[in-house]
């Protein structure tokens, strides 16, 4: 076991093992067996992953919690108990005491003794009563986001093993900070640099250099390894893999992940509101980035929730056009087929696009092809089931010449719906169950108002020291100069766009406005609402455009359900760039 007598005082070694449910399954091993860590931590749980434990519960109420992650457990349980090495994981979805149960069983059949201990009071579905809006009818999922105590709590009464529910992500790497360096629930500064770290790990090797826009940067393009946050006692970070592993760290691949579905400076959470906006950056050696100067105050006095309901069923089917007339082959199968379905308004929601691939005097067949894709929903299944494609299927020698479908006639499927809530804090217990079975109730940390501290300093900007770049222009794609990372919270979207520079960022904070960018992303995003925040120490705006997911991703028709491409299509669109900026 570690012994925090003597290791209080270092910093304490957090490697992440997983970004979620289906991720890399070695990367358990590979954490562990690659170089000297205390915690191993994975996260599991995405908005849509509750629903997908909700189904799997639903039909065995036994289960509810993700199963790889046991998997992982066997591989490394071992080694782990041999050198004191925690492993922590929100693993436990709907069903963290199941979970707990099984690691167990796990050990038990290795002849290993492990202390097992699980955090629960994050599922809301016995009581709805409190969360805000009133909630309507019975969703699948209701739970609050807890944050990191209980897994202190856990860890400091000597569990091996703590699995939980809904924390939030960052959580993960929070709960062991505090428990290794003895921090109070006061210590806003020390855990505010503790989220941080915990949100640049929480996606895996989306901070070593995965899904990273500038990636010609990447030399070694070999799997990249997961990343290691190495935290200090006053919650300064440095990020870091281990050695001989892919990819790369670097400000930008910190920088990419720091903006991964976020939305203003003030990123709250259950254990502190964490001031993005005095985040600094520093490369200290060689796939090591520090962060440091990080800021927090009070916590808000309520908890986030993730509800998930059952939608009704959906099903789609895409046509293929190719050739000429693109336009009025795709208006000629649109109305035959609704004609032969009885119209749209049987259905609940009908979604038609035309996706165009299709080039003028193509090289080859495939380069002349565009898709209709149509997306039907209803609360009956047999009206989306094969009624539906089977009649798409009538088009093939009464349609559009050069028919035919990307899939054979498909049955349909559930889809859930995700909203966001919230809920008073008094309405929540989180409870740790520690490894000897007692129950302990986790105190909430004082609340109030998120005070705003002074950002760190920063040299560029429109009123900044570096003065935005003029003179002759270019036009190219806006990649040229800055990178992105988009993805998705629930029915919203997240573009976080940064430059390598100071007055790379100067023009971007000049010339990226709103307006700019919704003509950018096209018609879609026509009428959405779209904010734009500033974060100048990282060279950074977020556009967070609200809708454009409509439902959320289990219930969008949009082909990037969860906006991951949306960030490098706004990267391929072209704009004016002074040509200075293009030299430099």
């Amino acid at each position: 076991m570690t012994d925090l007598v003597d290791t209080a005082r270092r910093p304490v070694i957090i490697g992440n093992c997983s970004g979620f449910y289906g991720d890399r399954i070695g990367a358990a091993r590979e954490i562990v067996d690659g170089g000297p860590i205390d915690v191993v931590c994975g996260d599991y749980l995405a908005e849509l992953t509750m629903l997908i434990l909700a189904k799997a519960q639903a039909k065995d109420p036994s289960t509810g919690y993700a199963r790889t992650f046991l998997a992982q457990v066997e591989q490394v349980l071992g080694t782990c108990l041999e050198r004191g090495i925690k492993i922590v994981s929100n693993a436990g979805g709907l069903n963290p005491a199941g979970l707990a149960a099984a690691i167990r069983a796990v050990a038990d059949k290795l002849g290993l003794q492990a202390s097992v201990a699980h955090v629960e009071g994050d599922d809301l579905r016995g009581d709805l009563g409190a969360i805000v809006p009133a909630v309507e009818g019975t969703p699948v999922s209701a739970n609050a986001y807890l944050g990191g105590w209980g897994i202190a709590a856990a860890l400091g009464a000597g569990a091996d093993v703590v699995v939980t529910g809904r924390v939030t992500d960052a959580s993960l790497v929070v709960g062991p900070a505090a428990w290794w360096h003895g921090w109070t629930p006061t210590d806003w500064d020390a855990l505010a640099g503790a989220v941080v770290a915990g949100h640049v790990i929480e996606c895996g090797p989306q901070a070593t250099g995965g899904n990273y826009a500038f990636f010609s940067e990447v030399k070694d393009r070999r799997y990249p390894g997961f990343p290691i946050a190495e935290v200090a006692a006053d919650g300064s970070t440095v990020i870091t893999k281990h050695p001989d592993t892919g990819g790369l760290v670097s400000p930008g691949t910190v920088t990419a992940q720091l903006l991964y579905e976020i939305q203003g400076p003030a990123y709250l959470g259950p254990d502190v509101t964490t001031h993005f906006d005095t985040i600094a950056l520093d490369q200290e050696g060689e796939h090591r980035t520090r962060i440091s100067g990080v800021r927090g105050s009070a916590p808000p006095d309520t908890l986030k929730v993730a509800l998930n309901d059952n939608g009704g069923y959906r099903n789609s089917m895409t046509m293929v056009l190719t050739g000429l007339d693109i336009e009025e082959k795709a208006a000629f199968a649109e109305e035959m087929l609704f004609d032969i379905l009885g119209g749209k308004d049987r259905f609940d929601d009908v979604d038609v696009r035309l996706l165009r691939f299709d080039r003028s005097d193509a090289g080859a067949n495939e380069q002349a092809t565009a898709h209709l894709k149509v997306t039907v929903k209803a609360q009956d299944p047999k009206l989306v089931g094969r009624a539906f494609s089977n009649a798409t299927m009538e088009l093939a020698l009464a349609g559009y010449p050069g028919f035919h479908t990307t899939t054979p006639p498909s049955a349909e499927s559930a889809f859930g719906i995700y909203r966001p809530a919230a809920v008073p804090r008094s309405a929540v217990t989180q409870t740790v169950v520690l490894p000897d079975g007692t129950r302990q109730v986790v105190a909430d940390p004082p609340t109030g108002p998120a005070d705003v501290p002074a950002p760190a300093g920063t040299t560029a900007g429109p009123d900044g020291a570096v003065p935005e770049p003029t003179g002759p222009t270019r036009r190219v794609p806006l990649g040229t100069v800055c990178a992105a990372r988009s993805g998705d919270k629930g029915g919203n979207a997240n573009i976080g766009l940064w430059t390598r520079d100071d007055a790379g960022y100067a023009w971007m904070a000049a010339n990226l406005d709103v307006g700019t960018l919704r003509g950018l992303l096209g018609p879609e995003a026509a009428d959405l609402r779209i904010e734009r925040f500033a974060l100048p120490n990282l060279r950074a705006l977020n556009f967070v455009v609200h809708g454009l997911l409509g439902e959320g991703v289990a219930s969008t028709a949009r082909p990037d359900p969860q906006a991951k491409g949306l960030g490098e299509y706004v990267r391929s669109r072209l704009v004016d760039v002074p040509e200075q900026l293009l030299q430099d």
